[in-house]
């Protein structure tokens, strides 16, 4: 991912760790410094590699490697930051993936509107016996998000994230609709 950087010295070069034989021997310490050149961006990647890592402080183009670590794919539409938000955002989302509650953090994390979500199941308690099971027995996941344009609003991306933070099971619709 990262590339040669011209003059980038390297913290241990090679050429001090020969024997005192090749110390003064021209080819062996100009072959040791163009192998300095390349692995001093692999070293300095490496040192630094807590800072690649964190989405506060990775390279813009190391974010959407960080978010597919989680499952999430960044489409490029948000800036960097927000990128930034989304993927720190997304280590808290791993833990509600497939849930209610998950769906409706993940949509209010990259639309910025907290969606209505409707499902068709349910859970109770009953002393009773036969008691009648809550829900519906078709299972069915609905996510109504209302924004201020839904002309120009992209229900592709809100499908894409639905789909990929429901339950694989599950079928669901997505409804946009003018808010109010």
């Amino acid at each position: 991912m990262r590339g040669l950087i011209p003059g980038l010295a390297s913290p241990y070069p090679l050429g001090d760790t020969l024997p005192s034989l090749y110390r003064d021997d021209y080819f062996a310490q100009h072959l040791c410094g163009g192998l300095d050149e390349v692995l001093a961006p692999v070293i300095a990647t490496l040192d630094s590699l807590p800072a690649y890592l964190d989405p506060a402080t990775a390279p813009e183009d190391m974010l959407g490697w960080l978010a597919g670590w989680m499952g999430i794919v960044l489409d490029g539409h948000q800036s960097a930051e927000r990128q930034r938000e989304f993927v720190q955002v997304g280590v808290e989302l791993l833990q509600w993936r497939g849930t209610a509650r998950g769906v409706r953090a993940a949509v209010d994390a990259l639309f910025d509107v907290t969606p209505e979500i409707v499902e068709s199941g349910g859970a109770s308690t009953s002393t009773e016996p036969g008691s009648p099971l809550p829900g519906s027995d078709q299972p069915d996941l609905l996510v109504r998000l209302g924004v201020p344009d839904p002309e120009g609003f992209d229900v592709r991306r809100l499908e894409a994230l639905v789909e990929m933070v429901k339950p694989a099971h599950l079928p669901h619709r997505v409804e946009v609709y003018q808010a109010g």
